[in-house]
């Protein structure tokens, strides 16, 4: 079953008029940012194929990205790197990415729909939903729009730290990624508070010594 419109309809018989739907991608892997998205999109908008972008090929993304980017009333997109992710832990890093977004949205939203989290510090009513990556179109957007941006970071990143292989496995804890991390040990977009990364740190700094 696809995602449909029935939370953002519903939010605007209550009143609500810019209802933003939004989602994050990267909370689990152990390298780069997690990127948030914010998506308003206009009354009755169908995307066919729609889905929580993990259901998703990179060519189906893709192409979706293209067409929410073309007809989305609003995209607003924020990032916390991987210092913030390890000064303040991924849960609270990824609030932080998700109230960036809201604010580089063209127009502030009234009502949020998110995907099982709340943003305790924005002051705008919300409401989370679970799944609402697979139930709520605005936060299916959202959520394609945040993956397809962090894996092209993550595609910058790997011109930038070949020897990590990021194009492929952009940043998660894959078989192929901890071999590349034990062989070259971490580099800066790797994030310290991650028990591989942290182990693999500790071991290079004790070899060192």
């Amino acid at each position: 079953m696809e995602p449909t419109d029935l939370f953002e309809t519903e939010a605007r018989r209550c009143g609500y008029r810019l209802v933003a739907g939004l989602d994050e991608a990267g909370r689990g892997p152990l390298a780069g940012p997690v990127v948030a998205a914010a998506v308003i999109l206009p009354r009755r908008c169908q995307l066919a194929g729609l889905n929580d972008s993990k259901q998703l090929t990179e060519a189906e993304r893709e192409r979706l990205y293209d067409e929410i980017r073309q007809r989305a009333v609003g995209i607003g997109v924020g990032l916390s790197t991987e210092r913030e992710i390890d000064a303040m832990n991924i849960l609270e890093a990824t609030r932080l990415a998700m109230s960036r977004a809201v604010q580089s949205l063209p127009s502030a939203p009234d009502y949020l729909l998110l995907d099982a989290i709340e943003l305790h510090a924005v002051p705008i009513p919300q409401r989370a939903i679970i799944k609402g990556d697979t139930l709520s179109v605005s936060i299916a957007a959202a959520s394609i729009v945040a993956k397809v941006t962090r894996d092209r970071l993550m595609n910058d990143y790997h011109r930038q730290y070949p020897q990590y292989n990021f194009q492929a496995h952009k940043g998660y804890g894959t078989a192929e990624h901890l071999r590349l991390l034990a062989a070259h040990g971490p580099c800066a977009i790797h994030r310290r508070s991650f028990r591989p990364v942290g182990e693999t740190a500790a071991a290079a700094q004790q070899a060192a010594e």
